[in-house]
């Protein structure tokens, strides 16, 4: 009897970022049980075709259609039979088609709601790293992945922590995401680093430069996503994953500020007992988790040893200095199409200060001034949460413009 599992065809979103990255290295020691297929990067075609030489996947996609012929021909220059893809319409056939079994979604932003959305429905294994995607559309991606038998692994590292402390079938989150009840769950114990600013009182963030901000005490992330760590508007957003993955309302959702960045979430059950998942700061240990569940795979991360890293601290959120945290539940309250509002808001107010237009502090202030003033209406589809999406990024763009003495640090080079 051949107890070999079978070899998975892997398409990996966003191949060119961090967690992209991480996913290529995993790969990359199973060569006898992970394969790369699908590559998809969003302009950087150099970046994408070095990728392309490595790992020789039957298929690349470039986001940017204007790059398309660049990319075909440095195929050929590097006599790859790669087939050269681009634009999102693309990129979800192939996903949805027999070129993958399993996804890596790992696009930054609302750009990756589509193919995360073609991939679920597909009934892919999805290792779910685009968390806009559940803040978006959670209900119609969670719907979306258990009608279609799909499996969903979280890969930001406090959620597939609590995947791991959770008792979920093998088949992955999709068809038990609604059972949160079942487990005899009490609470979610979401942990946060705290950023590079923890500490701080508000009044010390109104001069924080771009680099100071995407200067993570822990996790090499993208600029995006370290911006949205220091705000703590990455843990809101994920407050607001948590809910939708694990079928829990924002009562049994907490945060706990754990500056070691080891307990990466807990999770507490009605009978007293609380489970933990530890291990270093590396999103390897998630990504080996998606790729292999429910077994487990060599990740290249070494075990840890707590007695030489000492304490582990465990501080509440300051929600005076970093309202980002608060607003995500308030917009988790409120329902509908207030968590897109939320998300568009704050994507256009994160790049607007990292290139230098507005200040830290008017990141949640434009957060708060589009959740105030636009409408929520019920989310029951894709193109209702794009309307509200667009309508919440054309809002937060007129406010910035009619703010011209706004605090301006230098943009992040």
């Amino acid at each position: 009897m051949n107890d070999q599992p079978p070899l998975r065809d892997i398409a990996v979103l966003g191949a060119t970022g961090s967690i992209g990255t991480s996913a290529l290295d995993v790969v990359a020691r199973h060569p006898d049980r992970l394969r790369v297929t699908v590559l998809a990067a969003g302009s950087n075609v150099e970046a994408l075709l070095a990728l392309c030489r490595r790992h020789r996947p039957a298929h690349a996609v470039i986001a940017d259609t204007g790059a398309h012929a660049r990319l075909r021909d440095g195929l050929r220059e590097s006599g790859l039979p790669t087939q050269a893809h681009a634009g999102d319409p693309a990129l979800g056939e192939l996903v949805a088609s027999d070129a993958c079994d399993t996804v890596v979604a790992a696009i930054v932003g609302a750009a990756g709601l589509p193919s995360t959305l073609a991939a679920a429905r597909a009934g892919k294994r999805l290792l779910l790293a685009n968390k806009e995607s559940l803040v978006l559309a959670g209900e119609l991606l969670t719907a979306a992945a258990g009608a279609a038998g799909a499996c969903i692994v979280p890969i930001d590292s406090e959620h597939n922590a609590i995947f791991q402390c959770l008792p979920v079938a093998p088949a992955g989150i999709g068809a038990c995401a609604a059972g949160g009840g079942s487990h005899g769950l009490r609470r979610i114990l979401l942990t946060a680093s705290g950023g590079p600013f923890r500490g701080r009182a508000r009044a010390a963030l109104a001069d924080v430069t771009p680099a100071q901000a995407i200067a993570h005490p822990k996790w090499s992330m993208g600029p995006k996503i370290s911006v949205d760590s220091a705000t703590l508007m990455n843990k809101g957003l994920e407050v607001i994953e948590a809910h939708h993955l694990f079928g829990v309302p924002a009562t049994q959702i907490h945060v706990l500020v754990h500056p070691q960045s080891l307990v990466h979430s807990l999770v507490e059950f009605i009978d007293g007992s609380t489970l933990a998942q530890l291990g270093l700061p590396d999103m390897r240990t998630a990504l080996a988790v998606g790729f292999g569940w429910p077994q487990r795979i060599e990740s290249g991360v070494a075990g840890l040893d707590l007695l030489a890293q000492g304490r582990l601290d465990f501080e509440a959120p300051d929600l005076d200095a970093f309202p980002c945290l608060r607003l995500a539940f308030d917009a988790l309250a409120a329902g509908g199409t207030a968590p897109a509002v939320l998300n568009a808001a704050n994507e256009v107010a994160v790049a607007a200060f990292l290139h230098g237009r507005i200040g830290f502090l008017q990141i949640p202030a434009l957060v708060e001034d589009a959740l105030a003033s636009l409408p929520v209406v019920a989310a029951d589809s894709l193109d209702v949460l794009r309307d509200a999406d667009a309508l919440s990024r054309r809002h937060v763009e007129q406010a910035i413009a009619r703010n011209p003495t706004a605090v301006r640090p230098r943009a992040l080079s």
